[in-house]
């Protein structure tokens, strides 16, 4: 009954997957799931169409203002409102160009540039983001299927354990070996659970990789063996754990670039000390006079420029928050190149404890459980041990299997944070003038 009663959980999981999610082909490398986890990715869509704008905006700033045209009349008389009547009354019409402060429209372009270029870096801190995000869940996959695998395998010696317990219990005193088929069944029904509960994460692995891959999860599984990059030792680890080259991560690249960004904006500030200039011209049409005496037209031009004088509450005020907000950033970059740096020095160190255990387990741990459980099972079958030890080296063994799949899936999680963490960006800071991916 607990066989069927799996059987039917199993069909009914498998059947939900298939049906929800696209056939595969076969079953989904890591690489061909950060492949399609980059290119669903709308995030990476969106920062382009934001860089694109950043570009437009950029040209848009450093453009003049445009110039302010005018038309009235001058000089009208009360009385009569006749445009004649008086010598000074005139039609004018006007036209003024005003002329930012000091450099400030080439300043203005120039911070539209360097935020432009923060998204390059961002794009690429994402994509190492996804790659790490998309190998954890792969490996979630990979485990539990590993496990479930070997459990199922197992599974027929428990049952096996199950028939040599009633076969003992109906062959001796009823007192005596009552508990051991009690055991074994018991045993056995903790094994479907255990299975149960591993296609239930499972499941949800799988899903949760759908929500990246949008396809090729599923019925096939995923991939056997552990990728390469996974298996072997991590060459020049610690070097790349130092400060040099922690700062070539996107993310630190990404505040680098916005320190650059906090130094334009204090130059912009500075330029509030600078005068704003602007130039008027005014044409001035007069009618004849009453008498038909010919009034000439008039031409005015001027030059304008505001006074910078009183700077304590305005000048000053925004160049000293400038200046705060670049240290800010600068402090930021530091605390960012501190904290990457432990998390890629902790990720080493568990990968090197994990490399301990793994070859504790494959060298010592296993084969002397191997060994255990076989004298432990011969012992009972020849009435001369104890059941319930015969199990317990069983379930011992089975779960340490299960422990080493698990510990293998662990460093390969940890080698994954490592490899983001030590991550690197070529594209020199104020050079990235390409930005299309």
């Amino acid at each position: 009954m607990p066989t069927l009663s799996r059987f039917i959980k199993s069909t009914a999981l498998g059947a939900a997957l298939l049906t929800s999610l696209p056939a595969a082909a076969g079953p989904l490398a890591l690489d061909r799931a950060i492949d399609l986890a980059i290119q669903n990715d709308p995030w990476l869509l969106e920062s382009v169409q934001i860089q694109d704008a950043l570009q437009e905006e950029s040209i848009a700033a450093g453009t003049l203002p445009d110039p302010r045209l005018k038309l009235g009349a001058a000089n009208l008389p009360t009385d009569t409102f006749d445009t004649g009547q008086e010598g000074m009354t005139q039609t004018t019409i006007g036209i003024t160009q005003s002329f930012p402060r000091g450099n400030t429209l080439q300043l203005a372009s120039e911070k539209k540039s360097q935020l432009a270029v923060v998204e390059k870096f961002r794009r690429e801190n994402r994509k190492a983001e996804i790659e790490r995000t998309v190998t954890n869940l792969w490996l979630d996959i990979w485990s539990s299927e590993q496990s479930i695998e070997l459990i199922e395998a197992n599974r027929g010696l428990f049952e096996q354990l199950v028939d040599v317990a009633e076969a003992g219990y109906a062959s001796a005193s009823m007192g005596a070996r009552q508990q051991d088929v009690i055991r074994a069944s018991l045993e056995l029904t903790r094994l479907d659970d255990r299975l149960t509960s591993l296609e239930s994460t499972l499941a949800a692995s799988q899903e949760g990789l759908r929500e990246w891959v949008q396809a090729e999860v599923g019925g096939a599984g995923v991939s056997r063996e552990l990728p390469a990059q996974f298996s072997g030792p991590v060459a020049n680890g610690w070097e790349l754990t130092t400060v040099d080259a922690i700062r070539q991560h996107p993310q630190v690249r990404t505040t680098e670039q916005l320190v650059e960004t906090r130094t334009v904006d204090l130059d912009l500030a500075r330029q509030s000390y600078k005068p704003e200039w602007s130039i008027s011209a005014q044409y001035g049409y007069r009618e004849d006079a009453p008498n038909g005496q010919d009034r000439a037209d008039l031409f005015s031009v001027a030059v304008g420029f505001d006074l910078p004088i009183f700077t304590g509450n305005r000048q000053d005020r925004r160049v000293s928050a400038s200046t705060s907000r670049l240290e800010a950033a600068k402090s930021q970059r530091l605390l960012q190149v501190r904290t990457l740096q432990a998390r890629a020095r902790t990720a080493l160190a568990r990968i090197d404890r994990l490399d301990e255990r793994i070859r504790l387990y494959q060298q010592t741990l296993l084969p002397q459980m191997e060994e255990q459980a076989g004298a432990a099972l011969s012992a009972y079958n020849n009435d001369d041990g104890d059941f319930a030890e015969a199990v317990r080296a069983r379930i011992d063994q089975l779960n340490a299997n299960v422990e080493l799949i698990q510990m293998r899936a662990q460093r390969a999680k940890h080698l994954a944070d490592f490899r983001y963490l030590t991550s690197t960006t070529d594209a020199p800071i104020s050079s990235l003038t390409h930005y299309q991916d």
